[in-house]
């Protein structure tokens, strides 16, 4: 627990603490009194209340469009399920700020929408909350279908014996079974919605913004760092209370419930009912998924002879020191130092959190390692640059500043991957090894790692897609000569123009390109018949 800890304490506690206590501490004293002024300013207000209404309303309207398709993965088996499994995932992979450039091809001025019948919803609500259905698509398909592909499928049908109708059956028998996991779907849902930043950043424009937006605005162009910090400050007790309420959903889930093996419940559809409903679930996959990227790949194709990917090759003197092509080798570079950083960090907390003597503050420590993916990433860029300034860690020059933010985002993904399987290898197996007289290491070596060098695979994968797309951090800490793909998407798309525009569809999309890779070794490296992460 020495190095997970030390990692933490220096690389998340103290950078997040030192931009609130710049914030809110003025002449040595704490203004706390400071929160009340900056709640009772009337954009701020207005600021909270859009966050929460947003993220209320894109968990719903995510429930109501993922339920069927939760349904039809779980319960249905068609020719192509594997190579649609993955493509629902691909959104989840995905960086945010190609999510939101993807979703203002289609939906913004010059979109396909806007071509076709003139209409443009990149000024209105509607964008972000399509948008991050987009994005969170496979969360509710994967967790509540995960669970609805094990449920005992004669507990229904002795149901429907009895008498009950469909909807009677459903609603007394499943509905109660799958509440755990819709709860926990949900939660999540809204915590990264309710934390959303890029979206929101290139959806929403001036009109709209969430708690993570106006941090950033007031930090690097308002240079408000006390309402930074009071912000900040809302929004970590915000997340904490939805990652307590979701570790009691996924406790009930985990211990509420019998279940089978996913392998004998899917079966082809039957009736005209069934292949309607899937046919309607291809059909939203098509339209709300794939369609997106699609008009993605054709806006960067605009310029004749790939124009676009060419031009990304040359300087422009502008906001580029480097040609935008270059972003492509660093950001590959950071994502695989985080990605190292993130798995060294994640299996040591991991390895220590299945152990049976495993105190309390091991136990609250779990907690904790998730509070990166929940707390503001702009806050804890901002605050590297302010906390890391000074010997013996004066870090503000130094690449390595990326890959380590980018790895406090890669660790929870580690932990969460690898502590099932961990958690599954017979203690005795251990036992009997240091019995034989193996010291520690050596038990873990040969007894631990082969059975979750999969998984850790899988976790690796994991980080290495999210350190890809990282941007609520590196926006701050990326050096304008070693930008990343996201912060080169998002510079780009910040300047007027045509060639401006289409260069940033191009980085799009060879970021999502990557991240479609990284998804297809995970999928060949799943550590389950179900394939759940």
């Amino acid at each position: 627990m020495v190095v997970p800890v030390a990692f933490f304490a220096v690389f998340f506690v103290h950078p997040v603490a030192a931009i609130v206590a710049r914030g809110l501490e003025i002449d040595g004293t704490w203004q706390f009194g400071r929160i009340g002024d900056v709640l009772a300013q009337p954009d701020v207000r207005h600021v909270l209340w859009f966050t929460t209404w947003q993220a209320l309303a894109s968990t719903a309207l995510t429930l109501l469009i993922a339920l069927p398709g939760a349904y039809v993965f779980a319960r249905f088996d068609f020719p192509g399920k594997q190579l649609l499994r993955a493509v629902v995932t691909v959104p989840f992979v995905l960086p945010t700020v190609v999510v939101g450039t993807a979703f203002l091809a289609l939906v913004g001025r010059g979109g396909l929408l806007d071509e076709l019948w003139g209409v443009r919803l990149d000024t209105t609500v509607w964008a972000i909350l399509l948008a991050h259905v987009f994005f969170n698509y496979a969360v509710v398909v994967r967790t509540v279908g995960g669970l609805w592909a094990q449920l005992d499928p004669r507990q229904e049908e002795a149901a429907r014996m009895l008498g009950a109708s469909p909807m009677r059956a459903w609603r007394q028998v499943t509905l109660p079974a799958l509440a755990p996991a819709v709860a926990a779907a949900a939660l999540m849902v809204f915590l990264f919605t309710f934390t959303s930043f890029g979206v929101v950043q290139i959806l929403g424009g001036p009109t709209f913004s969430t708690l993570e937006v106006e941090i950033y605005r007031q930090t690097s162009q308002v240079f408000d760092l006390s309402t930074a910090a009071v912000l900040t400050l809302i929004q970590f007790a915000a997340v904490c209370a939805i990652l307590a309420v979701h570790a009691w959903t996924v406790r009930r889930r985990e211990t509420a419930l019998r279940l089978v093996d996913a392998a004998g419940t899917a079966r082809r559809p039957r009736g005209t009912g069934q292949w309607a409903l899937l046919a309607g679930v291809l059909a939203t996959v098509a339209v709300l998924l794939v369609l997106p990227l699609a008009v993605l790949v054709e806006r960067s194709l605009g310029a004749p002879g790939f124009g676009y990917y060419r031009a990304l090759t040359r300087e422009d003197g502008g906001a580029f020191l480097v040609p935008p092509i270059e972003a492509v080798g660093n950001s590959l570079q950071y994502a695989v130092a985080a990605t190292a950083i993130a798995v060294v960090i994640g299996a040591l907390a991991a390895t220590a959190l299945t152990r049976r003597d495993a105190g309390r503050f091991v136990r609250g420590f779990d907690a904790l390692l998730m509070l990166p993916l929940g707390v503001s990433a702009v806050t804890v860029g901002f605050g590297f640059l302010i906390a890391l300034d000074e010997p013996p860690l004066d870090l503000r020059s130094s690449w390595v500043l990326v890959p380590l933010a980018q790895a406090l985002v890669g660790v929870p993904f580690v932990v969460r991957t690898m502590l099932p399987v961990l958690r599954a290898v017979d203690v005795r197996l251990r036992e009997a090894a240091a019995v034989l007289g193996a010291s520690p290491w050596r038990v873990w070596r040969e007894v631990d790692l082969p059975m979750v060098r999969r998984a850790l695979l899988v976790a690796a994968g994991f980080a290495f897609a999210v350190s890809l797309g990282e941007f609520g951090a590196t926006v701050f800490i990326a050096r304008p000569d070693n930008p990343t793909l996201p912060v080169a998407v998002a510079r780009l798309l910040g300047r007027p123009g045509d060639m401006n525009y289409g260069q940033a569809m191009a980085l799009s999309t060879i970021l999502m390109v990557v991240c479609a890779v990284a998804l297809v070794v995970l999928e060949r490296l799943r550590t389950d018949r179900s394939g759940e992460f």
